[in-house]
């Protein structure tokens, strides 16, 4: 299922690589843009110690599925102080390095553009990741087409996608307050605490790093199920595990809008 306003939009871009991440947006674009262009279509995902082992794994396993090869680059944000500072134009940096290896991996594979899977939905939230695209020229097919992310959904889902209802994500450093920097340490902290709540069959988990506090964040209708004992103890005690001498549950949920003021436990 394609919308004609986005098979117009690929086909007139006549070749394209898509930034794959995995999430439901990229991947319906990268399966749409293979399904227009045929081999004149490429995906590539960025790997970098931001990126959760288990998303790059399942990102791979869902494009195998969905029939599109995958290009890995390795990219060097953690190079730039800029993007080590953690300011508010995180994300701008993270954007440029992430161009800085997908604009010539297109040359290379003579692609004359390189995609992101921005949905309307997104022009309504502080990205500085998307002036980083607006500088380089990267193209946004979805969001020239008006798709927002239900209309992303319904598409996948009717393409056969698994990922058409996947929670959205975001890397791992933004579970880092703004001011306080990123370190690969402190990534590899979250990202196994992370996994830790996981394993309890949670589906939508936050770890928000405050230095030596942690503050657990998951569905608002996981929460419930979350604050019962004696699973809200083993939870607490898995992610004190990764190094953090206070743990706690967010009442509120999980909730759009980075890594806030911790909680302080009452």
């Amino acid at each position: 299922m394609i919308a004609p306003e986005l098979r117009h939009a690929l086909t007139d871009l006549g070749s394209v690589l898509v930034a794959y991440s995995g999430g439901v947006d990229s991947t319906y674009l990268a399966w749409a843009a293979r399904e227009v262009l045929g081999s004149h279509a490429r995906a590539a995902t960025a790997d970098s110690p931001s990126l959760p082992r288990a998303e790059l794994d399942e990102a791979l396993a869902v494009a195998g599925e969905a029939g599109f090869d995958v290009e890995i680059v390795r990219t060097s944000e953690f190079d730039n102080p800029d993007y080590v500072r953690n300011a508010a134009d995180r994300c701008f940096w993270c954007k440029e390095a992430l161009f800085d290896e997908l604009f010539p991996l297109a040359e290379r594979l003579g692609l004359g553009h390189v995609a992101l899977g921005t949905v309307t939905d997104d022009l309504g939230d502080t990205r500085p990741g998307l002036e980083s695209a607006r500088r380089r020229g990267a193209r946004q097919p979805l969001l020239e087409a008006g798709l927002c992310k239900d209309d992303v959904r319904t598409a996948a889902k009717h393409a056969g996608l698994r990922v058409w209802d996947k929670p959205q994500a975001a890397c791992l450093s933004s579970r880092i307050p703004h001011g306080t920097p990123v370190t690969v340490d402190v990534l590899r902290r979250i990202e196994a605490a992370e996994d830790a709540v996981r394993a309890h069959g949670f589906r939508v988990v936050r770890v928000r790093h405050h230095g030596e506090a942690a503050n657990v964040e998951v569905g608002p209708d996981e929460v419930p199920r979350l604050r019962q004992e004696p699973l809200r103890s083993h939870v607490v005690e898995a992610v004190a595990a990764m190094g953090y001498r206070e743990v706690v549950i967010d009442p509120r949920g999980y909730r759009r809008g980075g890594a806030r003021l911790p909680i302080v436990a009452s």
